[in-house]
């Protein structure tokens, strides 16, 4: 896959933009920046997307800018040279998906039924955008739509919402998720930026839902794992579970047996899905080790954090 919807995928959620300034550019980019979702698509459904790509581009390096609603190829062209690093078109668009082919830069076709579908595969396509997704049929339509194909992965965008976007971004074929509603024109049109970045920063959030799942100890041998056990049992009644190598009380402890990865034991950290989650610690500075990756299905599904926190190992596992 492109490097730039590998990206598209660790973020998530591609906020789509309608800007009608290029005075507003700037203001906006660092508000997503500063929400900790750093991607935008500038739709060209206005005078000032060519402008505000350019400014976007040039100013803030860290932010992954794309063009949406490209209609024709000159759209297409004006985008990629004014530095979008990829384009988005709400229908099968051939003219553009040949001109974005040909100069390298990704692009994801809108479809809605499998027809289209299979234009894409022809162009050798690997990501498409599900469009419009809710008034289409939502998250069952896609489901059934994209059984036949295994390889292909969508970006569903329209009717998409903090509400819903779990939903589909817990599906194994969306790539990620196309909204507006943390960047609503009146937002930028009134420059409450700060309501951008409070709503982006809550949207990533409850993307990644991050949770305490459990608390491992290292006591030192079975013995002193097995009496802490039954001390802890007092707070939580039931029956321990017990493996070769720990004694779990109430899901949420686990007292190591054996010597275990953290000078003091470990924490397991929840998540919806950890690559996005890495990702998103990766850009808070956090290392990750990813040796210590434990895959299923194709997803990662435990990660270690290479540094301790106050003596413990901490791991991202998915819920």
């Amino acid at each position: 896959m492109h490097p730039v919807l590998e990206r598209i995928h660790s973020l998530g959620i591609v906020p789509v933009v309608k800007i009608d300034t290029p005075h507003h550019a700037l203001p906006l980019g660092e508000a997503l920046l500063a929400g900790d979702l750093p991607v935008a698509e500038i739709t060209f459904r206005t005078a000032a997307a060519e402008e505000s790509i350019k400014r976007l581009t040039a100013e803030l390096p860290d932010l992954l800018v794309g063009a949406g609603t490209v209609l024709n190829r000159e759209q297409a062209e004006k985008a990629i040279k004014a530095g979008a690093k990829f384009i988005v078109s709400p229908g099968f668009n051939e003219p553009v998906v040949d001109y974005c082919l040909e100069k390298g830069v990704p692009v994801t076709p809108g479809v809605n039924s499998p027809t289209q579908i299979e234009q894409g595969l022809y162009k050798g396509l690997e990501v498409l955008k599900f469009f419009p997704a809710e008034a289409s049929g939502g998250l069952s339509m896609l489901k059934s739509m994209s059984a036949p194909y295994n390889n292909l992965h969508f970006i569903p965008t329209g009717g998409i919402k903090t509400a819903n976007m779990q939903e589909y971004l817990g599906f194994s074929k969306v790539l990620a998720i196309g909204g507006s509603w943390m960047v609503k024109p009146e937002f930028i049109a009134e420059e409450r930026f700060d309501e951008i970045t409070r709503i982006s920063r809550e949207a990533v959030a409850s993307m990644l839902g991050f949770s305490l799942q459990h608390i491992g100890i290292n006591t030192g041998d079975e013995t002193a794992a097995k009496r802490a056990a039954a001390l802890f049992s007092a707070f939580f009644p039931g029956t321990p579970g017990e493996s070769d190598k720990s004694v779990m009380v109430g899901g949420a402890i686990e007292l190591m047996k054996v010597p275990g990865r953290g000078a003091d034991g470990h924490i397991a950290i929840g998540t919806a899905n950890v690559t996005r989650g890495a990702a998103f610690l990766e850009r808070k500075g956090f290392a990750l080790d990813y040796q210590s990756a434990v895959e299923r299905d194709g997803r990662v599904k435990a990660l270690f954090l290479k540094d301790e926190i106050a003596g413990f190992a901490v791991h991202l596992v998915e819920r």
